[in-house]
């Protein structure tokens, strides 16, 4: 294959006698030949075709070489793979690897019809862009920018994904919802300057199934936390309960989200939660008793030492009802810890210890999940003008999230890596050399035969094949 690769020489320091001589001009080589991985996910469950399914694509049909589908799966495997930002897309654009991962006719690019684009089988960066630019308004004879998203229909993608993966129908199902800080340098539309995390951001919302993504919500950071959690979650219960009428739905989440609107839309619509508390003079003095039974049992014990005490509570002015709340006395070395949860779950059902100790604090794995979005998936590339973009990009980031999970899920399970996370995922078993070369009949992919986690990665090919690939 003809592509135009820099053949300047790379020197080395020398090898005993012999000189060490680098030079891009390998031709068909590729450092993501684990991406395969990725794409026979995609195959079983048609995530990238789903998600293109979300634009509406205004192009001249005759005029088009890169269609929709193919522009949204070289951004989401990109995203995968590791490349956050268009600009690398100008040299992946020759990557006969990714262009086999999208299923491009054409995987070497030798068929283009302009003569400078041959060699080049994907879009490049200006081309991919096409996907953020759109605004909402914009008409339908727009000259420019002809691809359109609807982010109502790609919000309700996740809970879609989430629901097509369940082979049995739950009988409970918690969600974990939470917000975080996303950083922002420039004067990017919706940019303002947040105390809590001492910078401009964002202030993004998410929520989380398990390690399943349910919503990725990008948000300014002038408002309160828990600002849009109802309509999400109406969004979600509407689209579970359809699914599965009769399953038990649990909210959990930290202070940020103890707000009486939430509560209360819970308990109208028989959805449970189980929420933090910001501590109060009031609240401790009620735990005061549990406290000072803590801390002696720590001088006798010298271990840290803690109570529970479950009662009823309302607030003096903010809260429409009273309800039940379970205070936790622990003292520390040194010092008190209390801590307070508020929920719809009755003490016949759950003490108040699992209720804090197992189930409440089970939401700090939600942490991980949304590190993985934020740090693995480069949700925090939100570096464009307007806050649409911006959105829009989180989306992708949350998509590429989604295809890496459902392969930790179907293809990692029963391995020493099912528990590891997108960042370790991608390392060992995406980022894989190998030469690859394309006859009539085949596409050959040689591995090296020093890679030292092929046993992993035929072990998820073989988990894979059990499952049967999704109708087009």
């Amino acid at each position: 294959m003809q592509t135009e690769c820099n053949t300047k020489d790379v020197e080395f320091q020398r090898h005993q006698r012999k000189q060490v001589v680098g030079r891009f001009d390998g031709g068909a080589i590729s450092s993501d030949a684990g991406g395969l991985l990725l794409r026979e996910v995609n195959t079983r469950a048609r995530i990238v075709e789903q998600a293109a399914g979300c634009f509406t694509d205004f192009r001249n049909p005759k005029l088009i070489e890169h269609t929709v589908a193919d522009l949204v799966g070289q951004r989401v495997y990109g995203l995968a793979l590791g490349y956050e930002d268009l600009n690398d897309h100008d040299r992946l654009r020759c990557d006969t690897m990714l262009a086999v991962m999208v299923d491009k006719k054409d995987a070497t690019g030798m068929d283009r019809r302009r003569k400078e684009d041959r060699g080049k089988p994907l879009a490049g960066k200006s081309t991919l862009n096409r996907l953020e630019l759109r605004p909402a308004d914009a008409p339908a004879g727009e000259r420019y920018k002809k691809i359109s998203i609807d982010l109502d229909a790609g919000m309700r993608l996740f809970t879609n994904l989430f629901i097509q993966k369940q082979t049995q129908t739950p009988q409970v199902l918690v969600l974990d919802i939470d917000a975080t800080d996303d950083p922002i340098h420039g004067r990017q539309e919706g940019r303002f300057f947040h105390g809590y995390y001492g910078c401009y951001c964002y202030l993004p919302l998410y929520i989380f199934c398990g390690e399943s993504l349910l919503w990725a919500q990008l948000r300014p950071s002038d408002i309160d936390g828990s600002l849009g959690s109802v309509d999400a979650l109406k969004i979600i219960v509407r689209m579970l309960r359809e699914k599965w009428p009769q399953v038990a739905i649990i909210v959990r989440g930290d202070s940020g989200f103890c707000r009486d609107d939430l509560m209360t839309w819970c308990e109208e619509n028989s959805v449970h939660y189980l929420l933090g508390m910001s501590k109060n003079a009031r609240l401790n003095a009620i735990v005061r008793k549990d406290m000072n039974k803590a801390k002696r049992r720590y001088a006798e014990t010298g271990k840290a030492s803690r109570a529970f005490r479950d009662f009823s509570y309302r607030t003096r002015t903010s809260w429409s009802a009273r309800r039940r709340v379970v205070g936790k006395a622990e003292y520390l070395p040194g010092k008190e810890n209390q801590r307070f949860v508020v929920t719809s779950l009755p003490s016949s059902l759950v003490t108040a210890r699992t209720l804090y100790e197992q189930i409440y604090c089970a939401r700090g794995d939600m942490e991980n999940r949304i590190k993985e979005q934020q740090l693995d998936m480069f949700a925090d590339r939100t570096s464009a003008e307007f806050m649409r973009a911006n959105q829009i990009r989180l989306w992708f980031s949350s998509v590429a999230y989604c295809l890496v999970q459902t392969l930790r899920e179907w293809g990692l399970r029963g391995t020493p890596m099912e528990k590891a996370q997108c960042r370790t995922i991608r390392e060992k078993l995406f980022k894989i050399g190998a030469r690859i070369c394309i006859t009539v009949r085949r596409v050959w992919i040689h591995y090296s035969n020093a890679y030292p986690f092929g046993d992993i990665f035929e072990a998820v090919m073989r988990n894979l094949r059990l499952r049967p690939p999704a109708p087009a």
